[in-house]
């Protein structure tokens, strides 16, 4: 196959192709003409709010969904009309589905015993993929004796025992609790990094696509909005849309926008890039900066979120640490008149 180009990067060869991929149920548009190349052993995520069309076009890479109109290469071949079984990929969904009365060693043998897989091959093959999720020695476990986590994993290596060349994670981690989420967002990163396999993981949490993602492509209304790593997603959304979703961002376009940047446009700030400085400060000449009164106090433990009503009109959101204030001090702070500074590089005008 020839080389690809994933963000300006050449890569010798690409797992998944799609191209004008399109997918309609009755006279409703799931997904719109979609292209987007996945390299072999990325991290890719696709992202965004229900209805925008990932998990669409994840059921479809899967086979459990023909398109209606476009291609699906797997590794150059074109799988677009196969069934499921003759597609080198498996699924991790966000029930598990793993068998309750089967052992967790059992569960993971399942996929191998029904290929035909002779019992000492798919007995060292299921110990090789519990040890690559960090679970040797829980092979006699029932699942019912494990935490949500724990079978999340077992779910997992019950798909990588397989081998595929792509795994498809369908928002495997919603069922889990905040705290073990975060925890498994680090630890599914590591697993993939060490078996070194495609993943294509869909979730509607920016944060996770953030703190996982080699790429992310965000969809929205059937479409990709923008495809880039984290840091291209987050510092230089492509669209109002991404600004929008992908974390929080302040939008200055129109009259606000002229009287604070001097242009008429859309410019996008995020609020961690704000400071908040008393009136009379100097101005750097590499700053930027407006005057407005603090309108809202929203503390969050860590940080503290002011929501500033400008002079000239409009209003930004401000996040600051609370490394040395605490909630009375910022509470107190409602009201006051202030200014607001930062950086003109952190400001990203986009091109609607």
């Amino acid at each position: 196959m020839a080389a690809a180009t994933l963000d300006g990067v050449s890569v010798d060869t690409v797992a998944i192709r799609l191209r004008g991929l399109r997918k309609t149920f009755g006279s409703v548009v799931a997904v719109d003409d979609v292209d987007l190349d996945i390299a072999d052993g990325e991290f890719l995520t696709l992202l965004g709010p229900s209805g925008s069309g990932k998990t669409t076009v994840l059921r479809m890479i899967a086979g459990f969904e023909l398109p209606t109109a476009g291609l699906i290469e797997l590794a150059g071949v074109d799988v677009s009309h196969l069934p499921p079984f003759q597609r080198d990929v498996n699924t991790v969904f966000q029930d598990y589905a793993l068998f309750p009365h089967l052992s967790v060693q059992d569960n993971v043998e399942y996929g191998l015993k029904v290929k035909g897989v002779g019992k000492d091959e798919r007995r060292r093959r299921a110990v090789e993929a519990l040890e690559s999720v960090r679970l040797e020695g829980y092979g006699a476990r029932k699942p019912i004796e494990m935490s949500g986590g724990q079978r999340q994993r077992v779910a997992l290596a019950r798909a990588l025992v397989n081998r595929p060349k792509v795994l498809l994670l369908d928002e495997p981690l919603g069922a889990l609790d905040l705290k073990l989420r975060e925890q498994m967002q680090i630890e599914l990163k590591a697993i993939q990094r060490d078996v070194g396999i495609t993943f294509v993981f869909v979730t509607h949490d920016q944060e996770e696509a953030l703190t996982m993602s080699d790429r992310i492509a965000v969809f929205n209304a059937g479409r990709i909005e923008q495809v880039g790593t984290p840091a291209q997603v987050y510092e230089r959304p492509a669209t109002e849309f991404v600004a929008g979703f992908v974390g929080t961002s302040n939008l200055l376009r129109g009259d606000v926008s002229t009287a604070v940047v001097g242009v008429d446009g859309v410019f996008s700030i995020r609020p961690e890039k704000i400071r908040m400085v008393e009136l009379d400060s100097a101005i750097a000449t590499d700053h930027r900066c407006v005057d407005g009164t603090i309108a809202e106090v929203i503390y969050v433990g860590d940080a503290t979120r002011f929501v500033v009503r400008l002079d000239v009109g409009g209003s930004l959101v401000v996040l600051q640490q609370n490394s040395t204030s605490s909630s009375a001090d910022v509470l107190a702070t409602c009201d006051t008149h202030i200014r607001l500074c930062w950086r003109k590089e952190d400001e990203y005008r986009i091109y609607t």
